[in-house]
């Protein structure tokens, strides 16, 4: 069987943590900041992490030998 690659679409956006948890950012923090109000421009600041199934779909997708 042939090795896996990675998709380097889904390596750009996420990163894995030094304790194996995939990081991401947050959407909708790019543009039409206007019509949202501020609890929502808050709270897309910063990183987020990916949990459950979804999590161990994108680590096997970035790294498929982790």
């Amino acid at each position: 069987m042939p090795k896996l690659k990675t998709k380097k679409s889904i390596k750009k956006r996420m990163k894995i943590t030094k304790l194996g948890k995939v990081k991401r950012r947050k959407p909708g923090s790019r543009h039409y900041k206007a019509g949202k109000n501020g609890d929502r421009r808050r709270n897309v600041r910063g990183s987020d992490l990916c949990v459950g199934k979804i999590a161990k779909n994108m680590k096997r997708l970035i790294a498929p030998a982790f």
